[in-house]
């Protein structure tokens, strides 16, 4: 996990019957409500404390160090 100012980075293995897509709201709901039980006040301030929005790619050729040493490097841009 790599945690910038505006996204998060997750590299995670999922079982491919699970659906990525499914895992990833798991996630985002999750975190949400974990976050307004903990900051109440997100909850007037903000309508939603997630985007719609993500961006899911596969592995295949890349090395899992590679992958790690791309979210790494994002740290600077």
């Amino acid at each position: 996990m790599e945690i910038l100012p505006d996204h998060v980075h997750l590299l995670l293995d999922v079982d491919p019957r699970a659906g990525i897509n499914v895992v990833v709201g798991t996630i985002k709901g999750f975190t949400s409500h974990e976050l307004r039980d903990e900051f109440p006040w997100l909850k007037k301030r903000l309508p939603t404390l997630w985007t719609r929005s993500k961006f899911i790619s596969t592995v295949g050729a890349v090395t899992l160090d590679g992958v790690q040493q791309y979210i790494e490097n994002q740290k600077g841009v």
